[in-house]
């Protein structure tokens, strides 16, 4: 192991303060034992203008701030660090394509926060220095070289310097499928690539799923498709980058991970109901924001997501308020079997992925039975009518959409479990089923 590795004990973190295009440091993270401590500077204190970095888990005040009990590192902090795709890019640059084990046992989360790259979602950012920022440097590549990229990422074969800088640029954002971070002018873009694993075109899908759930009128980040290499890429709207007079603006988030207090090996106990309440309590809007959720809830279950994890939801933090943010990462899981369940549970204890459990859970959103139902109703509808559409768009192969029609989309598991007073939601599914698979 590198001394490189071993020496990443603390580092600092700069922020992007509301309507701000330039960064300012705001604490240091140490290492601790098996935990991760933090302070504010002085400096950040003193501002007028500063804000928390989320509360109540780091409050604006002096002194240490440990993290909540359980949890090795602040859940805000732990936000900007890069998932499973950037680890693996990461690791094939410090430590070669295919580590073995013990290569990787000296990585420490600091590692990663300090490796990845500047461009991370969220407001925040990580540096070694608490006086000058320096982002990691990033590279503009084609889709071509950025695919090949992740191909070598993917057979565990060390990158080229010129393509690992390219796509280090997109390690800190979440996820597991090979993605980068593309820059456009005036656009700046999440692109998501086929992975050597598919079975089906999952981007095509997820591009099919984000379409038909704006059309339902849900708040959805924007998309677009394009090919590179013979080979789909799906290209996501940023929306936490706004582009101001002086340069881009940054708009601090938090996961819903965090909003729970949770971690990773804590996430099986996230549920709808539990964020319902927060929404109640901390959010703007919260009755059209529980409204938006249960809709989103509803398309999941619909659409076969069923990877709907509580790093899948998230929300703006002005400092004092939470706003749910368009929603993402909308896209339909393989099935082998009939039933299904969220990654999310729904109500109590229940997480079966049926239309019944949002019926059942509607009053956590502050929603009558018939306006559950109504909203089921129109997005059945929805997807029945706008299918040959948005997969036209798409170029959907019709063996795909063999694979989608059905069986992804609109599965009859569903409709399991309805009772007679529902007999009407059940008609019109089986209906816009036969409708959609032709069948």
């Amino acid at each position: 192991m590198t001394s490189r590795l071993s020496q990443h004990k603390e580092a600092y973190v700069w922020i992007w303060l509301p309507r701000q295009t330039e960064p300012v440091v705001a604490g240091r993270i140490m290492h601790d034992g098996n935990r991760y401590v933090f302070n504010y500077g002085a400096s950040y204190l003193g501002r007028d203008d500063a804000i928390p970095i989320y509360e109540p888990e780091l409050p604006l005040r002096r002194g240490l701030i440990e993290p909540d009990a359980g949890l090795p590192m602040a859940s805000c902090l732990r936000d900007g660090s890069p998932d499973a795709w950037g680890r693996r890019v990461i690791l094939n640059r410090l430590v070669g394509g295919k580590p073995a084990e013990d290569d990787t046992g000296d990585i420490t989360e600091l590692t990663y926060l300090l490796e990845s790259g500047s461009d991370r979602i969220g407001a925040l950012d990580f540096q070694q220095s608490a006086t000058e920022y320096v982002p990691r440097l990033k590279a503009e590549a084609s889709y071509e070289e950025l695919i090949e990229a992740a191909g070598r990422i993917e057979r565990g074969v060390p990158l080229t310097p010129a393509l690992d800088q390219a796509l280090n640029h997109g390690t800190s954002i979440g996820g597991a499928r090979p993605k980068a971070l593309i820059d456009r002018g005036d656009r700046k873009l999440i692109a998501k690539f086929s992975s050597s694993n598919d079975l089906h075109s999952v981007v095509k899908a997820e591009f099919i799923a984000m379409r038909l759930a704006a059309a339902c009128g849900l708040n959805v980040a924007p998309v677009s498709m394009t090919s590179a290499a013979n080979k789909d890429v799906l290209l996501i709207e940023r929306f936490d980058r706004v582009k101001g007079d002086n340069g881009w603006q940054r708009k601090a988030m938090v996961s819903a991970l965090t909003m729970f207090g949770l971690d990773e090996m804590m996430a099986r106990y996230a549920s709808y109901e539990n964020l319902a309440e927060i929404i109640r309590h901390r959010f703007t809007q919260p009755k059209e924001t529980l409204k938006e959720l249960f809709g989103r809830l509803c398309f999941n279950i619909l659409c076969g997501n069923t990877d709907d994890h509580a790093r899948n939801h998230a929300a703006f933090w002005d400092g004092r308020m939470l706003t749910l943010t368009p929603a993402y990462d909308i896209c339909p899981q393989g099935r082998t079997g009939n039933e299904a369940t969220q990654a999310m549970l729904i109500g109590g204890d229940n997480r079966m992925s049926t239309l019944k459990s949002c019926i059942d859970a509607a009053a956590n959103f502050l929603l009558s039975e018939v306006e559950a139902v109504s909203i089921i109703e129109g997005q059945i509808a929805t997807i029945a009518n706008e299918w040959d559409r948005v997969c036209e768009e798409a170029r959907l192969s019709e063996t795909d959409m063999k694979l989608l029609a059905g069986r992804q989309f609109l599965n009859a598991y569903c409709v399991d479990g309805l009772a007679d007073s529902n007999a009407t939601l059940a008609e019109t599914f089986i209906h816009a089923r036969r409708r959609i698979a032709s069948i």
